[in-house]
């Protein structure tokens, strides 16, 4: 299977990915973060699935229900149709449910079909169930602290690792319920109970959707499917959304750029804010700020690059050699390095999330307010270091621009704050010096006038796609030809193919994908409008089917490539789509929310 065959469901919680052949290939319990029940995507055959199989397939579509994350697949055979619709019920807190339920519904539409289950969990990839028995008329396993049960309508003599055979009849379907319960007793769930459980969460997706209002009406679905995809990638108990569901799906197949993105970065988080704050979405970015309000207390004002869900930042890297890897792609790696580097531009994107929350809603936590000055002191104290940078290259330190940009962002949001909450006149002219050396640093050690644009580094003559963010920093004005040659700079000497772009040189990696919408929104606010909306309307279409998103691609296959689906690009997205939306509201074609960004 590629990495873009899978489809996303979850409960906010957690998730799993599913293949268009019914395979559940990863799903981690009781968190994102957790060790996989099912782990085959980077644990190979013997590493756990859960898969429904239907014989003799001819023909596979398969879509997502309108406004809602419950999968649908239909399959056509030599002798008949079978449509399996599945998903995890949410919010299962305030009802007799277990904490996770999982559930597939088969139903034989014509003709006859043939099949198999197959359920082998494998807790941490290589622990089949500790002890498994038949109770109750369904499947009961456990492992120490967890309990699993999966039942079935009709009753099938489901074992774990054995094929279990069905046959359906035109009208007859097949409910396989897989419920998960950890340091708690098990609750059993009737299958039929089950999917009226299902139903009222596709209507509360559709509920919850259906108040969006994405900024760009010309791309509704996509923007509303990423925003549904950020909402399905958001850890509810806390708000914290993570990177992405998996771990180690190679950014180059077969390599060893392999990263455990199941984690909240600050950086990715803020976008993710942004985005649905475009959206009209307030309890999303409210929730995320009051929980990054409590994960950085013991840091503060230092923040750490990312978190697990809960706020903690012990997340030290370790690889596991004993597992295959996707496509053989190792190592696998769980835990990420990343959290101990120095990076300064995650400060200003946790400010910029900041301003952003104020302007749409005229409030913003004391403590919050309390926490972004420490932070917007650190900023002015220390923008001058080298850092890591957005890239989090494993290597040396430098004074990347984008770093630098980014630092400028922090710091003029921090003063727009502290105009609307008040701040001391010796912080805010401590910042506005702070602003003035970091913009002529940029301007005067960014920019190498021989070759036009601002490059990665200070020092450097090759370009980077994060300066892609020089628009909205407005250290310049956006109709400065050293904008336009930056622009035009990195679509040309990064192309991957258009709309592809790889993020810098040399290559040896995928495209990446964000950066794509970068570019699109690039030009949008820089005034070439049709230009950005060619780009945004060109990557939009390399979605997979579902309309889902990896974090790059390879530029000669079209494949999805990295960890999936990557909340990163789908934020992306719909920031371009609103950049979009206020430049054709400003030439009079539309209604806009107003810039979060400016």
């Amino acid at each position: 299977m590629t990495i873009g065959d899978y489809g996303l469901i979850g409960d906010t919680r957690t998730a799993a990915l599913v293949s268009s052949r019914g395979a559940i290939d990863w799903f981690c319990f009781p968190r994102f973060d957790s060790a996989p029940l099912f782990g085959r995507l980077v644990g190979g055959d013997t590493g756990g699935a859960f898969a429904v199989e239907v014989d003799a397939v001819v023909e596979t579509r398969r879509r997502y229900l309108d406004g809602a994350a419950i999968l649908e697949t239909t399959w056509t055979t030599d002798g008949g149709e079978a449509v399996l619709t599945e998903g995890m019920v949410a919010d299962t807190s305030s009802s007799l449910l277990p904490q996770a339920l999982l559930v597939r519904s088969l139903s034989c539409r014509s003709g006859s079909i043939r099949g198999r289950v197959r359920f082998d969990p494998r807790l941490d990839w290589r622990h089949p169930p500790e002890r498994a028995e038949r109770r109750h008329g369904r499947l009961v396993c456990t492992w120490r602290s967890i309990v699993v049960t999966l039942a079935s309508a009709p009753d099938l003599p489901l074992e774990p690792g054995r094929p279990c055979a069905f046959e359906l009849a035109g009208g007859e379907s097949l409910v396989l319920v897989l419920g998960l319960d950890d340091r708690a007793p098990a609750v059993l769930v009737d299958p039929h109970h089950a999917v009226r459980e299902l139903h009222r969460t596709e209507a509360w997706w559709r509920r919850w959707s259906e108040g969006l209002e994405p900024p760009d009406p010309a791309s509704d679905g996509a923007v509303r499917r990423s925003l549904i995809t950020l909402r399905l990638l958001t850890y509810a108990p806390s708000g914290a959304p993570v990177a992405a569901p998996t771990t180690s799906l190679p950014e180059v197949p077969g390599g060893d750029a392999n990263w455990d993105y199941r984690f909240a970065w600050i950086r990715d988080a803020s976008m993710q804010v942004a985005a649905f704050l475009q959206a009209g979405a307030i309890a999303e970015p409210r929730a995320f700020l009051w929980w990054m309000l409590h994960a950085s207390r013991r840091s503060a004002p230092e923040l750490r690059v990312l978190y697990d869900v809960l706020g903690g930042s012990d997340l030290r890297e370790r690889e596991r050699r004993d597992l295959p890897g996707y496509g053989g792609a190792r190592p696998v790696r769980v835990g990420n390095a990343a959290v101990g580097q120095f990076q300064l531009d995650v400060y200003g994107w946790m400010i910029d999330a900041c301003w952003g929350y104020l302007r749409e809603t005229g409030d913003l936590y004391p403590e919050t307010w309390r926490a972004i000055r420490g932070h917007a002191d650190l900023l002015a104290a220390r923008w001058s270091e080298p850092d890591s940078g957005i890239w989090e290259l494993r290597g040396e330190r430098r004074h990347y621009v984008h770093s630098k940009v980014m630092t400028w962002i922090g710091l003029d949001r921090a003063l727009r704050i502290g105009e609307r909450l008040g701040v001391s006149e010796r912080r805010r002219r401590s910042w506005l010096e702070a602003r003035a050396a970091v913009a002529s640093a940029v301007y005067s050690e960014g920019f190498v006038e021989d070759v036009g644009f601002y490059t990665q580094s200070f020092g450097s003559r090759e370009p980077d796609a994060s300066m892609l963010a020089m628009p909205i920093a407005r250290i310049e004005a956006r109709d400065s030809p050293r904008l336009t040659g930056t622009i035009d700079a990195i679509a040309h000497r990064l192309d991957a193919g258009r709309p592809l772009l790889y993020r810098f040189r040399p290559g040896g990696e995928g495209a990446f994908l964000p950066c794509s919408f970068w570019l699109s929104r690039a030009l949008t606010e820089t005034g070439r409008l049709e230009e950005g909306r060619e780009v945004f309307e060109a990557a939009c279409a390399l979605s997979t089917d579902l309309g889902l998103f990896a974090e790059e691609m390879d530029p000669t296959t079209r494949e999805h490539t990295g960890n999936f689906p990557q909340a990163f690009t789908h934020a992306a997205l719909v920031e371009a789509a609103a950049a979009l939306a206020r430049a054709e509201a400003i030439r009079g074609k539309g209604t806009s929310r107003g810039s979060l960004r400016t």
